[in-house]
C-alpha cells in the first residue's frame, strides 16, 4: 500500500506495462529465479531485469540471493503482499504530497515550469 502520492506514482507506473503484469502473475503462484522466470515468459533476462527492477523500486516484489547446488549465486524474486484501492478520496489525499516539479503538474497560471 502506498502512503505518499509518490509512492502512488510509483506503483501505477509499474504496474501500466504488460511485461511487468505478466511478471507479476508467474510470481504470483511461486518466488523463482531470473532465469527460470525468463524462460518461462519467454523474454530475455536484460528485459526481464530491467523490469524487475522498477517493480522492486516500487516495492512489489522482493529479491534475495541464494546458492544453487552447482555453487552458482542465483537471484530469487518474490510478491511483496500488496493492494492497490484507487478512489477519488485517495487519489486526493495523494496529491498534497507530491513532489513533482510544477512543469509536470501544471500550475494555475497556465505557464509550465516558469518561476
Amino acid at each position: 500500500m502506498w502512503t505518499t502520492g509518490d509512492e502512488l506514482l510509483r506503483q501505477l507506473g509499474a504496474l501500466g506495462n504488460p511485461h511487468r503484469l505478466r511478471i507479476i502473475a508467474a510470481l504470483r503462484a511461486e518466488r523463482t529465479y531470473v532465469s527460470e522466470l525468463a524462460r518461462e515468459l519467454r523474454i530475455s533476462r536484460a528485459l526481464l531485469q530491467v523490469h524487475l527492477r522498477k517493480l522492486e523500486a516500487a516495492g512489489l516484489v522482493t529479491a534475495s540471493f541464494e546458492t544453487g547446488a552447482d555453487g552458482k549465486t542465483l537471484r530469487f524474486y518474490e510478491l511483496t503482499p500488496f493492494s492497490v484501492v484507487l478512489t477519488p478520496e485517495a487519489i486526493a489525499a495523494a496529491v498534497p504530497t507530491l513532489t513533482t516539479p510544477d512543469s509536470v503538474r501544471g500550475n494555475a497560471d497556465g505557464e509550465e515550469g516558469r518561476t
